[in-house]
């Protein structure tokens, strides 16, 4: 099974991996995506001696594409990195992938076609039957995507501040 995970960081790993160990075999294929709006123009108005690196100290005369994908990279790692790692512990290997966009429904969709998902796992932070939530990315993604979406509560619901309880 070829499974699409698209998170913003409130996806939680133990379970997350968890769902995708009893789903997955040894020719399942995992990737882990997040979409990440780049501010070009606050990174093009910064200069290299302001912005280091997360993960590079060094200084550079990098150019405003590079210092776009730079940041894209360190924003990505950040978000995805604890699902990953929760996979890795489970024995299953994810590819991660950094999209950039300014509509997070539409990446994961793409997304989806880029990698030939058969599924489409992401978190859900609202309660799934209020009007407000047919209007969230994952409602989007559910209304207009061909693939079976399966939500995870995410670590709160935005609109109670409950916490979710996932069984397993």
């Amino acid at each position: 099974m070829r499974i699409l995970i698209a998170t913003t960081g409130v996806l939680p790993a133990g379970p997350v991996s968890e769902l995708c160990a009893r789903l997955s075999d040894e020719t399942s294929e995992v990737t882990v995506m997040t979409v990440i709006r780049v501010p070009r123009t606050f990174l093009d108005s910064l200069d290299d001696d302001v912005r280091r690196s997360f993960l590079d100290d060094s200084t550079s005369d990098a150019s405003p594409e590079e210092k776009a994908a730079k940041y894209l990279e360190e924003r990505g790692q950040k978000v995805v990195a604890p699902i990953v790692a929760a996979l890795q512990a489970e024995g299953i290997q994810a590819r991660a992938r950094f999209v950039e966009g300014d509509d997070p429904a539409e990446a994961i969709i793409a997304t989806a076609g880029d990698v030939d998902a058969q599924m489409v796992m992401m978190g859900a932070t609202r309660r799934l039957f209020t009007e407000e939530a047919w209007r969230s990315v994952s409602a989007r993604v559910i209304d207009t995507s061909h693939l079976p979406v399966l939500l995870v509560p995410g670590t709160k619901i935005e609109d109670t501040q409950e916490m979710p309880v996932l069984e397993l």
